[in-house]
C-alpha cells in the first residue's frame, strides 16, 4: 500500500456523515422533458484519502439525480450499473439523466456520469408506484452476533498511521462491524467464500426514505470483494493487490433506515479469469429482507518477489493488537452460513 500524494485528516463522525449527506445533494443544471433535452446535474466530491472515486458514491449520486426526474410517489426499486473508468475524487462529477419511460406504474431512467467529458459510470434505474401483491422473503441467518458484540473499526486498524487505513477506521460515513475476522490487515485463516457485517451511518440521516435508499446503495459497494478475498487468502492492505468494481446491481425490497444497524450477508459463487462475482442480502435488525445486491469485480493478486518483500516489511506493527483478537475471537467464529 503506497502513501497518497496529499495530506488527509480523518473527519469526525459528524463531519463524515454531514459531507456524505451533502454529497447526495446533486444540483440540477438543465432539464426540459418537452424539448427532449436530458436532465443534467452536478455532483459534489469530498476529500478522501484515496484518489479514486468510491464506486458507491457515483452510484448513489446517479440514483439521486434520477430520483429528481420521477414523481415522488414512485420509489426506486432497482439499479444496474457499469463502472467504465476510475473517477478522480478531486474533480466534480456531471450526471446526465435520460427519461426512458413513464408507464402506469413503472418509470425507467438511464444515468451517465462524466468527468472531463469522459463517462465513468453508465446506469439504468427503475422506479415503481406502490402496488398490492403477494409477498414473501428469505429468512435472516441465525447465530449472528449482535453489532455490540463485534469490534468497531478503530479498534482493528486505529493503530496504523497510513491515511487510507485511518479512513477505514475513522473517516467513513458508515461504521462497519464484521461478523467474520476482518480482512483489513491480514488474511482470514479460515478460507470460505462468505462474509457478513453490520453497517449503519455513524450519525443520524434526514427522515427522507429516498436518502436512505441512496445511502443503502452507497454502502452496498463497501464489501462485495470480501467473500472472494476470504476464499483466496487476500486482504485489503496486501501489497500489489489490484481490485476494481466492474458492475453493480441492487434491488430494494422494503424501506429501511441506513442510520440503524443493517446486516449484509454475502457469498461468492464463482471467481475466474481475474473476475469475481459476489451476491448479498441486506436485513434489518428485526429480520426484514431489505435489499439484494450483486457485483462483479476485477481481482488481480500480486505477482513476483517485490510485493512479497513489501508484505513482510508491512506486517511489522500492522496486525490487530493481540487483545483485540482475543476479545472478539468467539464472535468471529460464528457459523451463520451453516445454520
Amino acid at each position: 500500500m503506497t502513501m497518497p500524494d496529499r495530506q488527509y485528516r480523518a473527519p469526525s463522525a459528524e463531519e463524515a456523515v454531514n459531507q456524505f449527506t451533502r454529497m447526495l445533494e446533486v444540483q440540477p443544471l438543465t432539464g426540459d422533458e418537452e424539448a427532449h433535452v436530458d436532465d443534467r446535474f452536478l455532483a459534489p466530491v469530498f476529500e478522501q484519502a484515496f484518489w479514486r472515486v468510491f464506486g458507491g458514491q457515483v452510484l448513489a449520486q446517479g440514483a439521486r439525480a434520477a430520483m429528481q426526474t420521477v414523481e415522488a410517489e414512485r420509489a426506486i426499486h432497482s439499479v444496474h450499473g457499469y463502472f467504465l473508468r476510475p473517477g478522480d475524487s478531486t474533480k466534480p462529477i456531471e450526471l446526465q439523466v435520460e427519461r426512458l419511460r413513464d408507464g402506469g406504474s413503472f418509470s425507467a431512467r438511464r444515468c451517465q456520469a462524466y468527468q472531463e467529458g469522459k463517462p465513468i459510470l453508465s446506469m439504468i434505474a427503475s422506479f415503481q408506484r406502490p402496488s398490492p401483491g403477494p409477498a414473501h422473503q428469505s429468512a435472516m441467518p441465525a447465530n449472528i452476533p449482535a453489532p455490540e458484540e463485534l469490534a468497531a473499526p478503530e479498534e482493528l486498524v486505529g493503530h496504523v498511521k497510513h491515511p487510507v487505513v485511518q479512513e477505514w477506521g475513522r473517516g467513513r460515513p458508515f461504521e462497519i462491524r464484521h461478523v467474520d475476522r476482518p480482512v483489513y490487515l491480514e488474511a482470514d485463516r479460515h478460507r470460505r467464500p462468505t462474509s457478513a457485517a453490520w453497517m449503519r451511518t455513524r450519525t443520524a440521516l434526514p427522515d427522507d426514505p429516498a436518502v436512505h435508499r441512496a445511502a443503502l446503495l452507497y454502502a452496498s459497494d463497501y464489501l462485495p470483494f470480501e467473500p472472494i478475498m476470504r476464499q483466496h487468502g487476500l486482504y485489503w492492505a496486501k501489497p500489489g493487490l489490484k481490485l476494481a468494481s466492474l458492475d453493480h446491481a441492487l434491488w430494494w425490497h422494503r424501506d429501511a433506515r441506513a442510520d440503524e444497524w443493517l446486516l449484509f450477508v454475502m457469498d461468492s459463487p464463482s471467481t475466474q479469469s481475474a473476475r469475481g462475482l459476489s451476491q448479498g442480502s441486506v436485513f434489518s435488525a428485526d429480520g426484514a429482507l431489505v435489499a439484494t445486491f450483486a457485483q462483479e469485480g476485477m481481482v488481480r493478486p500480486p505477482q513476483g518477489m517485490r510485493p512479497r518483500i513489501a508484505e513482510t516489511v508491512q506486517r511489522v506493527g500492522a496486525r490487530p493488537p493481540r487483545e483485540v483478537n482475543e476479545k472478539y475471537a468467539a464472535a468471529w467464529r460464528s457459523r451463520y452460513m451453516e445454520s
